[in-house]
């Protein structure tokens, strides 16, 4: 061993061409502040340190780096604690170190290894190694130097850049907790919501319920009702006959005073005015008989029905006229229709509407009905001898 190391100073590769590693106490003194400070985090340092002292330790990080530093300068407990952790800590690095044999070959690595900012490991695998120098053990001292204050400004800036997004978080949970907030207040009104709709349904189906039951109550009444009354059915039927007769009474009434209008005479002017003509009814051919029958006469000339009238009260028969829908309504036609027994259809002196309007009806109510197509009064001597024909028996 030569001198230096006989001293305990470090000794390099200008004086010692070995393959032996150096230790942390064999490294000059300028190199153990870097060394700790970049190969061995806090926490770590304090473990280490509180496990060579067998108890816990009170002094602050700076107090124990700086003891570090000391202990290191010479082979102390301390020292071989450090050493020991940073074999183990930087063994894939001081492997990989190993493959340079020559000072400059470490010196690339080292480079190497600032330009990729993995200085921890390489720092303590190039101090180490048996080829650096002094020279470069100073560069590397001085490198480090650079990295850490590089490494302060990043983690300034970092540290902006976290507080940065310290506050920013802040203001994002303000926000999410205003939104989740408003969610709160929406979801709390929409359940509200769809409780009152929900209610608002179950109230629609109980009345749905309440009146499907009094529809059936209702239903059921009716039915009970309906069989206490016997012959409801013909009783409606009658009810039915009964306006028909009163209609048919109605029209028979109009049209009596009209007759009884038309067959008053007006008083002469003068004493030489000639009074009418009586009414020459022609003689009926045959005998023909329709006592207890109602005749409906639809059509004809307005100056004729005092002489229909007159023929067919002859056979026993009761009259009625409509004229056929010239001035009459409609709603008499109907009326008269169903109160007639016979009807005699004139058909060349009424509109298209009432001839289907009687065709209709007599057919639907299977009513005798006697069409002729002249307004003569031999016309309807004829109709009621083919009335009186087809009533006699075969």
């Amino acid at each position: 061993m030569c001198d230096k190391h006989a001293a305990n100073v470090p000794c390099t590769a200008d004086g010692l061409q070995g393959s032996r590693r150096r230790r942390v106490w064999e490294l000059s003194h300028a190199c153990h502040c870097p060394l700790v400070g970049v190969g061995l985090p806090l926490g770590g340092l304090r473990k280490l340190v509180e496990k060579v002292t067998g108890g816990k330790v009170l002094h602050d990080d700076y107090d124990i780096h700086v003891g570090t530093v000391s202990e290191c300068a010479l082979r102390t407990p301390v020292a071989d604690a450090v050493q020991k952790e940073l074999e183990r800590r930087y063994a894939q690095h001081v492997q990989r170190f190993r493959a340079a044999k020559t000072t400059e070959q470490v010196e690339a690595m080292w480079d190497a290894a600032v330009a990729a900012g993995d200085v921890a490991g390489a720092f303590w695998a190039g101090l180490s190694h048996p080829r650096c120098t002094t020279a470069l053990e100073e560069k590397m001292c001085r490198d480090i130097h650079m990295v850490q204050h590089q490494a302060g400004a990043c983690a300034r800036a970092d540290i902006n850049k976290f507080n940065a997004v310290v506050a920013d978080n802040a203001r994002l949970e303000r926000e999410v907790a205003r939104l989740q907030e408003r969610c709160n207040a929406l979801g709390l009104e929409k359940a509200q919501e769809s409780e009152r709709l929900e209610n608002q349904l179950r109230a629609a189906r109980a009345a749905t319920i309440a009146r499907d039951g009094d529809v059936q109550a209702l239903r059921a009444e009716l039915a009970r009702l309906q069989a206490s009354v016997p012959d409801l059915e013909s009783r409606e039927r009658l009810a039915e006959r009964v306006a028909q007769m009163e209609a048919r009474e109605q029209a028979l009434r109009v049209q009596l005073a009209e007759l009884k209008a038309v067959r008053t005479p007006a008083p002469a002017p003068e004493a030489d005015v000639a009074a009418p003509a009586p009414i020459q009814v022609a003689p009926v051919a045959t005998p023909v008989r329709l006592e207890n029958r109602s005749v409906l006469c639809v059509g004809g000339r307005s100056s004729s029905v005092p002489i229909y009238r007159n023929m067919i009260e002859r056979v026993g028969a009761q009259f009625a006229h409509h004229d056929g829908g010239l001035e009459d309504s409609s709603s008499q036609l109907d009326a008269s229709l169903a109160a007639a027994d016979l009807v005699i259809c004139q058909t060349g002196c009424i509109s298209h509407s009432a001839y289907w309007r009687v065709k209709d009806h007599c057919k639907r109510h299977g009513k005798r009905c006697v069409f002729v197509d002249n307004p003569s009064v031999s016309s309807l001597v004829r109709g009621l001898q083919e009335a009186s024909t087809e009533d006699q028996p075969g």
